[in-house]
């Protein structure tokens, strides 16, 4: 039976309504915005699984057919996600994530199909609020519900959910959720703002999701209140729990503070392979029960690890490698190590180790998207690399993973804002992040090796940005918030939070909530102890490079720009393109030529380029009466000759003009192919030229 809700957002209207399609699925919801309709099912297996993990798995299918465009390409249909599809499936996943209840491990699918899209207001925000619903109705063990949306300040006013025209003057725009007790996830990028205007931002819009909260509270409710499914973690025995934690305990702890991580990872497996050793060989004789008691070690060694670390940090105020809670790891930092790259730096903090390349390319290396809201151009792009040797693993390489789309979005966002307009520094730019090693924050460790290659690559960048992980540990009353956090430190803490920006503000952020809520106070408090953190590695890269090299590198291409008559672009081409083709094949230079008149020349020859824009420049030169020009004789006639003075450009000289004296026929005087000088008697509407050479000649010759 079709039952629907309705709430206002933003001056907007969003419907939900359930009953009508994909009524097998656990649970159902169709989110109407306007124009813009997304399905999203939710399905959690019911069969037994053996996972020791939550296969959670969310999908945003993007159609075409939902903006009446067929898709670019061959194919012909939709393939893999877009960069956008993923992002997009990581904010729906980031919140939810966290209801489940501990030991959840039944497989989850969340599908968003995007079914009418208006490219006027993002689908997100709908797709993830669907989400939420559709888990929220079902039998689910769903902790919800959840609510997202979006927030903008624009002319110095927050709104709610704006539209993409909108977004595009925000000083500040963030992707939240959140649940009734607090914010769950954040994510955003901001032009240079403080710390109080991001957190007034997130204020705000916790306060606007009240009605999102009710309106699938309600929805519940005219489902019938389906009842949870019963669902009980695991339980250890506690006897053998006892003999594990007696065993294992105190050997963890002095495990746990020895600073190299590749040397505590290889002492605590140690540890844990002496325990399996030890307390499993009694259970030899059945092979079930040893089964079931390895697995159960396992869970135990795995707490002990989690309470001793945080219990460490909580009470003894001393972190896994020994720091205090404020310290970033040392620093080491290194530029133009890579002769032929046009700029390279390598970031080093603690064990995580990033090396950033920027290339410079021109308007051809445009990167072209076939994405719902259209054709998109990018002219800079940053794309992350976290190989398996990183952390000193073997695995598969090959495509892009979903982690390393988010993480180099987040990177590619927070350098965005000091990227120069395009007018002053006409390049497109790609940045690359190798992740060498990995302990802990690699997509800041992105952002701050690759301002150091803006720097080395002679990009004249708005500002220097770096950034900062912060993390969380709260038991009770009891809280610390860790500067610069570990790997392990991200596992076993309570929050996640990136910060990048300049020392006049933030330009990108992200935030997990792993626990029911924090305070508004605490966040507060991470964000200035970040800004803190944040400034001291700008310290320590500026001691290395601190300004744009003067130049760029050899080994990069010159562009030059050059400004026409938007009504003579078309003789620039030449007709079929003769006349730009020609000029590229005399030159070897790269032309780009926008409608309103704009030509960039990009060459690493800068004769070359010079060669190329006087060529132009003689194609576009406008003749001027009383100006004398060397022409070719082009066009002979009983009442003339026709001369070309500028490239296509051709005035006539008619007999009379050739000498003082009567001229019977104009091949006594020129012939076809010579060159002549003359001067420009006039140019009438039309354009047409009166050009004399005896102007130019002495009356007595």
């Amino acid at each position: 039976m079709k039952q629907t809700v309705k709430i206002e957002l933003g001056g907007q209207e969003v419907t939900i309504e359930t009953g009508r399609l994909a009524k097998q699925a656990d649970g159902s919801v169709l989110v109407t915005c306007g124009s813009n309709i997304v399905l999203v099912t939710a399905v959690s297996s019911k069969r037994e699984s053996t996972a020791d993990f939550f296969p959670l798995t969310v999908e945003y299918s993007e159609k075409f057919y939902a903006t009446g465009r067929i898709p670019g390409g061959y194919f012909k249909r939709e393939g893999r996600p877009t960069g956008e599809a993923i992002l997009n499936c990581r904010l729906i996943d980031r919140p939810i994530r966290p209801c489940f209840p501990e030991g959840y491990n039944s497989e989850t699918q969340i599908v968003a199909t995007i079914l009418s899209y208006d490219g006027k207001y993002s689908a997100n925000s709908l797709a993830s609020i669907g989400a939420s619903a559709a888990l929220h109705i079902s039998d689910a063990p769903f902790g919800g519900p959840i609510a997202a949306i979006q927030v903008a300040e624009i002319d110095g006013q927050l709104v709610i959910n704006p539209s993409f025209e909108d977004l595009g003057r925000a000083d500040l725009a963030l992707f939240m959720a959140g649940s009734r007790k607090g914010v769950l996830m954040v994510e955003g990028e901001a032009q240079f703002k403080k710390e109080s205007e991001v957190l007034a931002a997130i204020k705000f819009g916790h306060q606007a999701m009240t009605p999102i909260f009710d309106a699938q509270d309600e929805l519940r409710e005219k489902t019938g209140n389906i009842p949870k499914r019963e669902f009980q973690a695991p339980v250890v025995d506690p006897e053998f729990s006892q003999v594990v934690k007696d065993f294992i305990e105190e050997k963890v702890k002095s495990a746990l503070v020895i600073k190299d991580k590749l040397e505590r990872y290889s002492t605590l497996d140690a540890i844990k392979a002496e325990a399996k050793t030890e307390l499993l060989e009694k259970f030899s004789d059945d092979k079930d029960l040893k089964a079931v008691r390895e697995g159960e070690l396992s869970s135990v060694f795995g707490d002990v690890k989690y309470n001793s670390a945080r219990s460490m940090i909580l009470k003894e105020g001393k972190r896994i490698d020994g720091r205090d809670t404020t310290t970033v790891r040392p620093i080491a930092c290194e530029v133009a190590l890579l002769p032929r790259v046009h700029g390279s730096a390598v970031f080093t903090r603690g064990e995580t180790q990033v090396l950033g390349t920027v290339t410079l390319g021109t308007p051809d290396d445009v990167q072209h998207i076939d994405a719902l809201d259209g054709h998109i151009k990018k002219n800079f792009m940053l794309h992350y690399n976290f190989p398996p040797y990183c952390v000193g693993e073997t695995g598969r390489m090959g495509g892009t993973s979903r982690r390393e789309t988010g993480h180099g979005f987040l990177a590619e966002r927070a350098l965005h804002a000091v990227i120069p307009d395009q007018e002053k520094f006409p390049y497109v730019l790609r940045i690359v992040s190798e992740v060498l090693e990995s302990n802990g924050s690699s997509s800041m460790g992105t952002v701050c090796a690759g301002t150091m290659a803006l720097l080395d690559a002679g990009v004249p960048i708005k500002g220097n940005v770096s950034g900062i992980a912060m993390g969380l540990i709260k038991e009770g009353d009891d809280v610390a918030i860790l500067t610069d956090i570990l790997g392990d430190e991200d596992h076993l803490g309570d929050m996640d939070f990136k910060v990048a920006g300049t020392r006049e503000g933030i330009t990108s952020f992200q935030m997990d909530i792993k626990i029911d809520s924090i305070s508004f106070d605490i966040m507060d408090k991470a964000m200035a102890q970040a800004n803190v953190g944040r400034n001291h590695i700008l310290d320590e890269m500026e001691k290395v490079i601190s300004t744009q090299r003067g130049q760029v590198s050899e080994y990069a291409p010159r562009i030059e720009t050059v400004k026409v008559k938007p009504e003579k672009v078309r003789d620039v081409i030449g007709a079929g393109g003769k006349t730009i083709k020609s000029i590229v094949e005399a030159t070897g230079v790269k032309i780009n030529i926008e409608d309103d008149g704009t030509i960039q020349i990009s060459s690493i020859d800068s004769e070359k380029s010079a060669q190329a824009i006087q060529m132009i420049k003689d194609i576009v030169t406008e003749p001027e009466v009383g100006a004398t020009y060397n022409g070719k004789v082009v066009k002979i006639t009983d009442f003339g000759a026709f001369v070309e003075i500028l490239p296509n450009t051709s005035g006539l000289l008619h007999i009379s003009e050739l000498a003082h004296e009567r001229v019977r026929n104009v091949t006594d005087v020129i012939n076809e192919g010579d060159q002549v000088d003359v001067k420009v008697l006039d140019v009438d509407r039309a354009g047409r030229m009166k050009l004399s050479r005896k102007a130019l000649l002495p009356k007595d010759s």
